[in-house]
């Protein structure tokens, strides 16, 4: 399995492990940058990732207020949908830390032009920085399922072969409804200085299992697409119940 294995407990336990580690990274980026861009997944993984963010030593007011968080992917849904990420962030994140409200970033998922102008959008906002080298996500967090998707790039669909956009319209019989979905891509995914894969629960154990080969195609386990280019850190933390293998004690 390419990058780091980190084995925890809990999912529980995985979250607030991987919210230390953000936190600590953030701030070491704020300390050479004027802002830092964090994407986010939704989720049972991003539901876990926020609540831990919410607790213990997190950012500070300060640090909140220079920090730009993202949306990875979005389900095609209205925007008073339970279902849609940006609610999971805005109600178990935004709401219970200093973050102003113009530093989250809705993607715009029902507007036809939705995943161009997401696009030109972080582009801008990434293009303030001054060097071509910084010009990246800080930081982003995933999830997986059991299929092994990631963000939205299902297994056999279209998005898991662009090499040039940064965000798109992904849809096929292999996505997973509501569709079509809203997803960022390997070209940006990639890019992002640090990747985690927060995984947990007995279900995504085969996917696991199979992400640990060398053979798998990411046409067919998209996660083995996760390849942090140059410069570039990956993070797997995994619950004891999703690692094949593992008994509990």
């Amino acid at each position: 399995m390419r990058g780091e294995q980190h084995v925890c407990a809990t999912a529980e336990e995985c979250a607030a492990q991987l919210a230390a580690l953000l936190v600590q990274h953030l701030r070491r980026r704020l300390a050479s940058t004027a802002q830092v861009h964090l994407a986010l997944s939704g989720g049972s993984s991003g539901r876990l990732l926020c609540a831990a963010l919410t607790r213990g030593d997190g950012l500070h007011a300060a640090e909140w207020a220079r920090t730009h968080v993202w949306m990875v992917d979005e389900r095609w849904v209205a925007a008073d949908d339970p279902r849609l990420n940006f609610t999971v962030i805005s109600e178990r994140l935004a709401l219970h830390v200093p973050l102003p409200a113009r530093n989250l970033h809705p993607m715009p998922v029902m507007q036809l032009d939705g995943a161009a102008r997401y696009e030109r959008e972080l582009r801008l906002a990434l293009g303030e920085r001054s060097e071509l080298r910084e010009q990246r996500l800080d930081a982003v967090v995933l999830g997986m399922g059991g299929d092994g998707h990631t963000a939205s790039l299902f297994p056999r669909t279209e998005a898991l072969d662009e090499r040039e956009r940064w965000i798109v319209l992904n849809d096929g019989d292999g996505v997973t409804p509501p569709r079509p979905r809203m997803t960022m891509t390997f070209p940006l995914l990639n890019h992002a200085l640090l990747v985690a894969l927060l995984v947990t629960g007995a279900g995504k154990q085969e996917a696991v299992g199979r992400a640990a080969g060398a053979a798998e195609d990411h046409h067919t386990l998209p996660v083995a697409g996760v390849a942090p280019t140059e410069g570039g850190r990956l993070l797997w933390y995994l619950d004891r119940a999703a690692v094949p293998g593992l008994r509990e004690r």
